[in-house]
């Protein structure tokens, strides 16, 4: 188009006019969609497809098992997102909610993802008869579990620990509870919402094996997929395969890092609470594209107008004051006793229903048994917990201080963190057998590939989030050495690294239940513990015994949480909160 022709052009036209950006931009976007809709077309496909076009080991199939997989895991995510939102909003604004929000997510987090799977795979196929998408929205389900709980943790943490500055500023300034929560709290709590999200994204490529290929009893379902590709791998010994499932692996997870959480990083730098500029910010060529380009810019315009209206929007909702009231009168000691009252009901009714059904299968003897295994597991658990703590918190406050070192980390962090246990079982059970090793004591650094990434991602999330006029005011003070970490940055992390560790503990009791039984084709390893009685009960279609097994986990779970994790979420919320 001529210099003459664009200047007669009206001005709302000339900025539609595409730029070479946007001739970049517009190709990646249309192949994003192009790839989405044949995906999600193939959902709505008969179940019978399933079984006429079996997965096969070929690689020239895993970029179409890559799409479906991936495709999962973000349907998954936007679920985790929504849920998160809603369920620690709910959690951290009303006490008495909270009384019973925060046991329940205990609880969610501790039952396993085989848990999920075995009670809730014929619902979903139940409830679209005939259709591959009821088998997909089971495996979005298992999915959803391994990565819901985690970011819930996270954005509960966040609002517990908004400064009181901040909040009597939005006071000051009048704010609805509806612009407070867009305007104050999701703003603060994004970074370490962002960094809980890509772990999140990580995990569930830890139990896609599970979620893609699901045997329960004598009902197997396979869906294509990067999962089940890699069941089948295991299956067949086939060492070939199992390197492709490595490189696709790294590939996808090196695209939508590139695509996806990169540009989410550089974008929730903005974010921080400090009142200097950081010195190096994080970057992303996406987010770089997309703010340079004309056209996409003006038609994204009318959305950004619509959330910032949709923002501002002055309503103010609040849950009854019988369940949100602060106050220490009478009568709202009375509610809370009878909140209180209802709860232990609830749980009482719950566990009675529980102790019948597993009563009518399962014996006493049996019962101390799991509890026995329980233990051994606690211990693995405990032990795994304490190391990765010692490893991981120094070198994630490296990490997180050093924007440009978190920037190259990133997505070897992601990479390692998606790594599937499923992968090393060739060389553990190779190992195990070839030197005749105890596996009790061989199978336990599996778990913590579940353990590890948990407090890695949130310590970085911390240090990333640290004030950085705190970090200036320390270096003025002249406060180095073991006093530098005493008083300034582990009091700084420590929110973050308790939300960390409790998702830590829960993704280590669900690693253990791949950790504990391996195999490799018909060669098959176990340890003592509850993850391997889960593992086996489950293969072998046991309702009883996976109910008591899930039960047993949940109790040791919330247990420890409560006793443990609890005081120091206390200890973080009411002296160690950035003001």
């Amino acid at each position: 188009m001529t210099t003459a022709v664009r200047h007669f052009m009206p001005a709302t036209a000339r900025r539609l006019i595409p730029n070479r950006w946007d001739l970049i931009a517009f190709p990646l976007i249309l192949g994003f969609l192009l790839l989405a809709t044949t995906g999600i077309r193939a959902t709505w496909a008969p179940i019978t497809a399933l079984q006429t076009i079996p997965i096969t080991l070929d690689p020239g199939h895993l970029p179409e098992y890559a799409l479906r997989t991936t495709l999962r895991m973000l349907a998954a995510m936007v679920a985790a997102l929504v849920f998160t939102l809603i369920y620690g909003t709910l959690a951290a604004k009303s006490r008495r909610a909270g009384l019973l929000l925060v046991p329940i997510l205990d609880i969610l987090q501790s039952v396993p993802v085989l848990g999920y799977i075995s009670f809730t795979v014929t619902f979903f196929i139940a409830l679209f008869p005939g259709r591959v998408l009821g088998a997909e929205c089971a495996a979005i389900f298992a999915i959803f579990t391994s990565q819901a709980w985690n970011m819930t943790f996270s954005f509960y943490q966040s609002l517990r620990t908004v400064p009181r500055d901040l909040q009597e500023v939005s006071v000051n300034l009048r704010l609805s509870g509806w612009q407070k929560f867009w305007k104050l709290e999701v703003p603060y709590a994004m970074p370490g919402m962002i960094w809980n999200m890509m772990m999140s994204m990580s995990g569930g490529w830890f139990f896609v094996v599970a979620s893609e290929a699901i045997t329960v009893g004598d009902k197997t379902v396979t869906l294509p997929g990067v999962g089940s590709y890699l069941a089948l791998a295991i299956q067949n010994k086939d060492l070939a395969a199992v390197g492709w499932v490595i490189l696709t692996m790294s590939i996808v997870i090196l695209i939508y890092d590139q695509f996806l959480f990169r540009p989410l990083v550089a974008w929730a730098d903005k974010f921080r609470l400090e009142d200097t500029a950081s010195q190096t910010a994080p970057e992303s060529w996406v987010l770089n594209l997309i703010q340079r380009t004309r056209s996409i810019q003006q038609l994204l315009k009318p959305f950004g107008k619509l959330i910032r209206r949709i923002a501002h929007l002055r309503l103010n909702f609040s849950l009854p004051k019988g369940i949100h009231s602060e106050d220490h009168t009478p009568v709202s000691r009375g509610i809370d006793m009878l909140w209180w009252a209802l709860v232990a009901v609830l749980a009482l009714y719950s566990a009675n229903l529980l102790v019948h059904f597993i009563a009518k299968e399962v014996g006493f003897s049996e019962v101390l048994r799991v509890f026995g295994l329980g233990l051994i597991t606690l211990l693995r658990v405990t032990l795994l917990i304490v190391l990765a703590s010692v490893i991981w918190v120094p070198l994630g406050v490296l990490i997180g201080l050093r924007p440009a070192l978190a920037e190259k980390v990133q997505p070897l962090a992601q990479f390692l963190a998606a790594f599937p246990a499923n992968l090393l079982f060739p060389v553990f059970v190779v190992f195990i057998v070839h030197f005749k090793l105890n596996p009790d004591i061989w199978l336990s650094p599996l778990i913590v590939l579940g353990t590890q990434w948990y407090i890695l991602f949130n310590v970085i999330a911390g240090a990333t989030a640290f004030p950085n006029d705190f970090k200036e005011a320390a270096v003025n003070f002249r406060i180095r050495g073991w006093q530098w970490w005493r008083q300034v940055m582990l009091p700084g992390i420590f929110p973050y690294y308790v939300t960390g560790a409790i998702t830590a503990s829960g993704g280590a009791w669900n690693a253990s239940i791949v950790s504990e039984f391996v195999s490799w084709g018909d060669d098959k390893v176990v340890a003592h513990g509850l993850g391997a009685y889960i593992a086996q009960t489950t293969a072998a279609g046991d309702y009883p015994k996976i109910l008591l097994g899930i039960v047993v986990m949940s109790l040791f779970v919330v247990l420890f949480n409560r006793l443990l994790w609890r005081p120091m979420y206390a200890i973080a919320e009411n002296k160690l909160r950035l003001n």
